[in-house]
């Protein structure tokens, strides 16, 4: 019996150093389950915990949910325009009308006046029209990815749009809605950096690999080429580079043109990465059981040692996605990167250059707080996976 005793403090003891130890909420998980938990699962658990991290982790999905589906979350098309209505500020959502009768969400009828003085365009409401919003509702016509065409839309108004809009964001200085052109700059802008940074993925782990797993004279000549790019200033080597594209390329090639660029500029730091994490592996002992088996070199690299920290690639490349729509961004809102009729959230900054329309109309400025909220999601999703890529640190 007091054998059998002391067995179960020692388990008891041992349970409670390894949850500890694994860093997780004892509330969240029940004891037995960290005995049979996976290193994922003991990931998820850790990430569960940060809860700034899984809050960003909801937006970013959201974000390019929106992305995806543009064309159906925008009520309109990015290049119509209400001509009647430039520069309209947003409209305000009510439920509660003149009468002061509990209603579905409507707007007002917006009514344009002229300053006698300033001649400036002054819009007001008037109380006595009620417009619904109503949800899926049919507009404009337009092709989902390119393979069927329909015209059905998320919210809008059941009104022709010449005589009135919902403006969730206002519009801009041709009267289109600036809430369709951040749906529509959203595809580029995320999708921008996502695809810089795999491509900054795959040239990282190549060099960086070949680098650290052989060593010698590759290796010298590797990192010397690493050394000449980063010894030089990256805004002005950014700048050169987007200045030297021909202005007169389609979007298309344009939009893969910035994405090569900056993925020239960006595998330089995961490539260190890779070749100090392949030179600290490179004689660990399953390393050296794969080569004794017969495993190739590429399998070796690709199937035992870049899995064993993909977990920090993760990582990294989810830090690294922030500083590639903030690259695209500066370089379209100062006239290098993605120029009109493209649409990106740097191409909606332009308007912002004008101080008149700044002044006349701060609602321009929105496509900068969506930059903000998107950069300030990645980085603390990306603390949240670093964090987890470690479940048993301290």
């Amino acid at each position: 019996m007091e054998v059998m005793q002391r067995s179960w403090i020692e388990r008891s003891d041992e349970e409670e150093l390894q949850l500890d130890d694994a860093n997780v909420d004892p509330d969240i998980i029940e004891d037995e389950d960290i005995y049979v938990a996976s290193y994922y699962q003991l990931m998820w658990w850790r990430f569960r915990k940060h809860r700034m991290a899984l809050l960003s982790g909801v937006l970013v999905v959201i974000l390019y949910g929106i992305a995806a589906f543009a064309e159906f979350v925008a009520p309109y098309d990015p290049e119509q325009s209400f001509v009647q209505y430039k520069y309209v500020p947003p409209v305000t959502i009510r439920i509660i009308d003149a009468e002061g009768n509990l209603r579905r969400p409507f707007v007002h009828k917006i009514v344009r006046e002229r300053d006698p003085e300033t001649l400036r365009n002054i819009y007001t409401e008037d109380k006595t029209i009620v417009y619904p919003i109503r949800f899926f509702v049919r507009g404009t016509e337009y092709e989902m990815w390119d393979q069927f065409t329909t015209s059905w839309h998320l919210y809008g108004l059941d009104v022709p749009h010449e005589e009135q809009g919902v403006f969730l964001m206002g519009a801009d200085r041709l009267g289109r809605d600036l809430f369709s052109r951040l749906c529509y700059g959203a595809r580029i802008s995320l999708t921008i950096g996502l695809v810089s940074v795999v491509i900054s993925l795959v040239i990282g782990i190549l060099l960086g690999g070949i680098s650290g797993f052989y060593g010698g004279a590759i290796d010298n000549a590797i990192q010397r080429l690493i050394e000449f790019i980063r010894s030089i200033p990256e805004i002005p080597l950014i700048m050169a580079l987007a200045a030297a594209l021909p202005a007169d390329w389609p979007v298309l090639r344009l939009y893969f043109g910035v994405t090569i660029l900056l993925s020239f500029v960006g595998w330089t730091g995961l490539a260190r990465v890779v070749r100090g994490r392949f030179l600290s592996m490179r004689e660990e002992d399953f390393v050296m059981a794969a080569r004794f088996c017969g495993s190739g070199e590429m399998r070796i690299i690709l199937r035992h040692m870049v899995p064993s920290f993909l977990s920090h690639i993760i990582a990294s490349l989810t830090l690294a996605i922030p500083g590639i729509i903030l690259s695209e961004t500066g370089l379209s809102f100062i006239g290098l990167g993605l120029r009109a009729p493209a649409i990106s959230w740097g191409v909606l900054l332009q308007e912002a250059q004008n101080l008149r329309s700044v002044a006349l109309a701060p609602w321009v400025l929105t496509p900068g707080l969506a930059v903000v909220l998107a950069v300030l999601a990645f980085n603390f999703l990306g603390d949240g996976i670093r964090d987890a890529a470690d479940p048993y640190a301290k």
